[in-house]
């Protein structure tokens, strides 16, 4: 089917406004379209001599599973720290001494996803967690072994690239949440909300 401008610009706030790409203020330009982001972020995926950008730890690692479940994520701990890579291959996740904090309320995260993204971070323990917290003044969300956030993106990206895919609902969401045992105030969403 062929669009002209308008169409295309008239989906495109469409797809935005149900959550489906964050575009630039203003603009018709996408800068996000989970879980790929068009800007410099602290997590690149690897494949060969091909990168992208995730714009969070969850986000990369939907990136590797969307390109064949064969990648590297070059990232920092706490987004400052050391320098690590987290390595997938034939999705199985082989670097595993990894957590992963939710600082964020999900039923808060798209009042600036943008933000959101970029506090979802990697850490190497609970502890360094607290510290990184305490230090920014930043409540302590939910804390995951990167395990459990794999095999939770592996689900929750695992359509994004399909022709007809279509943003989970907010029920969809609080039964793959279930499904992957990610519970508490970080992962409660209301039935009642109209998206997520």
């Amino acid at each position: 089917m062929r669009c002209d401008d308008v169409q295309v610009r008239t989906g495109l706030h469409a797809l935005a406004d149900d959550h489906g790409v964050v575009l630039h203020p203003g603009s018709d330009e996408i800068w996000i379209a989970h879980p790929f982001s068009a800007a410099p972020t602290t997590c690149v995926v690897t494949l060969g001599d091909r990168k992208w950008w995730g714009n969070c730890i969850w986000c990369a690692l939907g990136v590797v599973h969307l390109i064949g479940g064969t990648g590297t994520i070059e990232t920092r701990l706490s987004a400052i720290d050391a320098p690590v890579t987290v390595r997938i291959e034939n999705g199985v996740l082989l670097d595993e001494d990894f957590v992963v904090h939710f600082p964020i309320k999900m039923k808060q995260a798209w009042e600036n996803v943008v933000y959101t993204c970029s506090v979802q971070l990697l850490f190497r323990d609970a502890a360094q967690t607290d510290e990184w917290c305490a230090v920014r003044n930043i409540p302590r969300g939910d804390v995951r072994p990167i395990r459990q956030i794999w095999e939770f993106a592996k689900i929750w990206y695992g359509r994004h690239a399909d022709a007809d895919w279509k943003k989970w609902t907010v029920k969809e969401a609080i039964e793959i949440f279930a499904r992957h045992h990610l519970d508490g105030p970080t992962w409660s969403l209301s039935e009642e909300a109209a998206r997520f």
